[in-house]
């Protein structure tokens, strides 16, 4: 695992768009499409508004997302669906979105539905951040699981993921925040040939320090990005200040 450590985070965001754009633009030399994971919430904003910027052909792109609220409609300005629609999507137009539907009444369904359409050929690029405890998607430290035999599943989140969701402003009351989501699982996201993890923000200081000098345990499930063979750690001097 590479850590590049920015001095702002807009900063990181630039240079994280540009080495992700430039790894895309290699591979499309290679092949007719790609394959690419899009993660949300507040730490992604600079990386994603720098992203849409870049040359890139989304028209050779597929696109996949990490996770959804359990029952959240896609008009929900806290949906993870609507985030990557209205901050980017409707503006780049790839190829394909695979949308994560998670308000809908058969949830094993979808999440079978949604494992297949991974397993068909290999996830390229998967663009990530790190909860403040250490989460990647909603694998929270008591559903994370290394093994987990699933690609894709439901959870429930911890008061500490919640609480995060609360205090990035995308709900109103604490009590609005979704118990439930549907997730990519960590053995889902390690399958990805690349992962570029994008870490801005103070509040996320312990977790970074966690996962590059902690044990590699799902106490810190972001931990295990050490053992894939092609990560970049993008942080920016708050994120990485107890380093």
């Amino acid at each position: 695992m590479q850590t590049i450590i920015h001095t702002n985070a807009t900063i990181l965001g630039n240079a994280s768009a540009e080495s992700v754009t430039k790894r895309i633009a290699r591979l499309l030399k290679q092949k007719e499409t790609i394959r690419l994971i899009l993660a949300t919430g507040t730490s992604q904003l600079s990386f994603l508004k720098s992203l849409q910027t870049q040359q890139i052909e989304w028209s050779r792109i597929l696109v996949f997302h990490l996770d959804e609220y359990v029952g959240l409609s896609d008009k929900h300005p806290a949906s993870f669906r609507n985030y990557l629609y209205t901050r980017i999507l409707r503006k780049v137009k790839p190829k394909v979105i695979h949308y994560l539907n998670a308000d809908e009444m058969d949830l094993e369904r979808v999440c079978q539905d949604y494992t297949k359409l991974l397993s068909e050929t290999p996830v390229d690029i998967a663009c990530v951040g790190i909860g403040e405890n250490g989460h990647l998607a909603f694998n929270d430290p008591h559903e994370a699981n290394f093994e987990d035999p699933f690609a894709v599943k439901k959870v429930t989140l911890d008061q500490d993921c919640r609480n995060q969701q609360f205090d990035e402003g995308w709900f109103e009351a604490l009590d609005q925040v979704p118990k439930e989501a549907l997730t990519l699982t960590i053995p889902a996201i390690m399958k990805a040939e690349y992962i570029s993890c994008v870490v801005p923000e103070n509040r996320k200081a312990k977790a970074v320090y966690d996962t590059i000098h902690g044990p590699i345990s799902t106490e810190c499930p972001a931990s295990i990005l050490r053992t894939h063979p092609q990560v970049d750690l993008h942080l920016d001097q708050e994120s990485a200040s107890l380093l």
